[in-house]
Formats: C-alpha cells, structure tokens, sequence
C-alpha cells in the first residue's frame, strides 16, 4: 500500500513539473517573439509627418457618412457576401484543428472487448466460450514541449486566421462604401452629360433659327449637330457605366447583378479626417498586421515542435481488463488483470528527415518574420500616402470649384454674346466643353474624397461595422 502511494505521489509531481514548464516554454515563445517584430518593425517616429491629429482612432467609421443606406448596404454585405462566408468557415477549420492539436496532450484511451466461441465439426464435440473486456490507456508526457508547441502553433495561426477575417470584413466595408460612392458619381457624371444635351439641343435650335434668318451659316448648324451628338453619345455611354457601378455593387452584397439598386443622384458630404492616433499604435491595431505577427508566433512554435522532435519521446501506458468464459463473471477481481509501464522512445538515425524538418520550420521562420516587417512598412506607407492625399485633394476641390464656376460665368456671356451677333459659335462650344470639364472633373474629385476618407479609416484599423 505504501508504495501505491509513493508511484502515485511520484507520477503527480510529475504531471505538475511537465505543466509548470509548458507554461514557462510559451512564456518564453511569446517574448522572444515580441522582441522579433519590434526588430523587424520600422522605428516608429512619435508623430506622422504630416502632422495629424493624433486623437482616438474611430471603430465604427461607416457611420460618419451620415447615411443610413450605405450603412444598410455595408451590413448587408457582411452578411451575405460569400467571399466572406469562406473566410468565416476557414475561421472555424482553424479553431477546430487547433483544438485537435491540444488533444495530443491529454490522455487517450480505448475500450476493447472481444467474444469467440469454438467448437468441432462433431455436432457432440464441446464447445468453449472466451470472453473479454479491456481498457487502455496512453499519455506521452510532454517532457520537450513537442506537444504544446504544436498545439501554440495551432492556436496561433488560428488566431492570424481570424484577424484575417476581421481584416476581411474590414475590406468589404470599405469596398462596399467605395462601389456605393462610384455608383453614385456615376449618377452625377450622367447628370451632367444630359444637362450638355438639353443645353446643345436648345443652342442647336438657336442656331437652327439664325441660319434661316440669314444671320448664321451652315457650318455653324454642322458644329452644333456635331456636338449634339457626341453629347448624345456620351450620355449613352456614362448610362451604361453607371449600371456597371451599379452591378459591381450588387454583386459586393450578394445579389444578382441585374443593375436594379437604387442609389442617391448626388454624393455625400465627405466627413472630417478621422483622428490617426499615435503612430506606435498602429501595429497593434490593425488585423493584418496582428495576422501576420500571429504567423511570426506560430512559426516560433513549429521551430520548437520540429526541436524537440529530435529529442526522446517518454509515454505512459495502463491497461486493466477481464477474462472469462461467462459474462456474469467477466469483471469479477479474480478475473481482472491491470498493468502500467513506460517507454522512451529515441530516435538514432532517419536519413536527417528530423535535422532538416528544424531547417525547414527555421527557414519558415524567417519567411514569416520577413513578412511581418514588410506589413508593418505597407502599413505605415498607406497611412502615410493616405493623410498626404487628404490634403492635397481638398486642395484640388477648392481649385476645381473655382474653375468649375468661373467657366460657367463665362459660358453665360459668351452665350448672350452670341445671341447677339457678338460671338462665333465655336467659341461659345469651347467654352461650353470647358464647363462640362470642370463640372465632370470636380465630382470625380469629390468621389476621391470620400474614397480617401474610406481608404484612411481602412489603413488606421477601422473596424467599418455597424
């Protein structure tokens, strides 16, 4: 008896000291791959260079654009959107196999039971029955960490899987507010293509009426059809582009693409530059940045698993069962045998598959390192480019409103002018194409506003749900 207790107080102590330094080897994982992302990450300066405000970044930055359809239509997206439902179920595949990996360190076992009954060809010869019924049971105790580094690994990569998501979801928000923008420029451009018609058609009609005066001349009339129609035309064609925006954006939420979205004739008002927070961070916000430091973890881990593979592997077997020729007598004491052991298990030679299964995992490594400085530098790069494009975009507003009003001023004299006799027709066309230039071009500039807005909040880590 005292010796049961002492095996078991032994294989308890056991059990504590493999737990005690699993949690120490994943301590240890985790800082030292925190000390590898901050060498491989750019230094980080204390504020952006172009001076932003450094306040709290906004979450739920869809609802900054005051507009309660585009918030429908971001929701709608990120529920019906199947590029996303894949990204959710691979979520779900990652978390179930990090799950399987953290089975290989709890106990297996399994229940054997097993009945023959003989006899011979003569019907009198007797017959005997066996009967029997056993359970095994197995650990390996994780003595190198091969175990639990796999499974960290496991765990990490399902954890860049779901900020991959989240990035994911992040990016159809955005897409989404970018497809409903274009549509709706689209709208604008098509506006201002069949206003040009209605002023062309009404300047060709003047035109139409001094020729049969005498006070105009036929090349005049040719100019004026010519320019109709290459109105005509382009309205046509800004039709046909403003059904492509709309089924690009159908197809963004899941719909057929049959171009029956509604969408508002005039774009939104660009709301304030977002706070950009403190440069340092933004590592630690941003999904996939954080995916690609999960992967830096999870490569660590494979490192060790591949180690520690190479080491001996000690595992601790049990079995206890029954015998009998009677299934009433089947676990009766006299019957039931026990019996517990041990193996090591150490590998001598393999060909160097275990010594070059380390220069893979290393190699990988390296590569998700790499891959995790890189991400960082793109990170800072967007944010950077796009508070930079802020600023010069407002600019470009500013100009092209200008341009935009002083054209349509002259347009207006140089129409009067021309009723009068006091103007050639073709310079009132010019003149008219430069209105149409400048209206076309400030809206498209308008719409890289509100993209550039979209585009910040992406870079800063916005979440764009609802």
């Amino acid at each position: 008896m005292q010796g049961r207790r002492h095996g078991l107080l032994t294989v308890l102590v056991f059990f504590v000291l493999v737990g005690c330094g699993t949690a120490q080897r994943q301590e240890q994982v985790e800082s030292d791959v925190d000390i590898a992302v901050q060498e491989k990450a750019p230094a980080v300066p204390t504020t952006w260079s172009s001076g932003a405000e450094s306040g709290d970044v906004q979450v739920d930055w869809i609802e900054s654009f005051n507009d309660p359809a585009l918030t429908a239509l971001v929701i709608e997206a990120q529920t019906n959107n199947l590029d996303l439902a894949i990204a959710a179920a691979n979520v779900d595949r990652s978390w179930a196999l990090a799950r399987q990996a953290g089975a290989a360190l709890k106990p297996q076992g399994s229940l054997a039971a097993e009945g023959t009954r003989r006899g011979g060809a003569d019907s009198g010869s007797p017959t005997s029955t066996n009967l029997s019924l056993g359970i095994q049971v197995s650990w390996e105790a994780d003595v190198w960490g091969r175990l639990s580094s796999g499974q960290a690994s496991a765990v990490a990569s399902a954890q860049a899987v779901e900020a991959d998501f989240r990035s994911a979801e992040q990016s159809l928000a955005a897409a989404t507010a970018k497809g409903y923008f274009s549509a709706i420029e689209a709208n604008v451009q098509a506006g201002i293509a069949r206003q040009t018609v209605e002023i062309l058609e009404e300047t060709f009609r003047i035109v139409n009426v001094k020729y049969k005066n005498g006070l105009s001349s036929a090349k005049d009339v040719s100019l004026a059809r010519s320019d109709l129609a290459s109105a005509r035309e382009r309205l046509t064609t800004l039709d046909g582009s403003q059904r492509d925006a709309v089924r690009s954006l159908e197809a963004l939420l899941g719909r057929y693409p049959g171009a029956e979205l509604e969408v508002r004739e005039l774009l939104p008002a660009a709301p304030p530059a977002p706070p950009a927070g403190l440069p340092s961070e933004l590592l630690e916000r941003r999904p996939d940045i954080v995916a690609a430091e999960r992967r830096v973890a999870a490569a660590f881990n494979a490192t060790n698993q591949a180690r520690a593979a190479r080491l001996p592997a000690i595992s601790l077997t049990g079995s206890v069962g029954g015998a009998s020729n009677a299934l009433s007598d089947l676990l009766d004491p006299a019957n039931v045998a026990w019996s517990a052991g041990a193996n090591l298990l150490a590998p001598i030679f393999d060909g160097g598959r275990l010594r070059e299964a380390v220069e893979i995992a290393t190699a990988e490594q390296e590569q998700a390192l790499a891959a995790y400085g890189q991400a960082a530098i793109s990170a800072f790069g967007e944010l950077e480019t796009n508070l930079d494009q802020g600023v010069v975009i407002q600019q470009r507003i500013v100009d092209l409103k200008e341009a935009a009003l002083e054209a349509e001023n002259a347009f207006r004299i140089a129409r009067l002018r021309y009723e009068e006799g006091e103007e050639e027709l073709l310079d009132l066309l010019i003149i008219q194409q430069r209105v149409v230039g400048a209206q076309s071009a400030l809206s498209s500039v308008q719409r890289l506003l509100l993209e550039q807005r979209v585009n910040l909040n992406l870079a800063l880590g916005g979440s764009g749900d609802d």
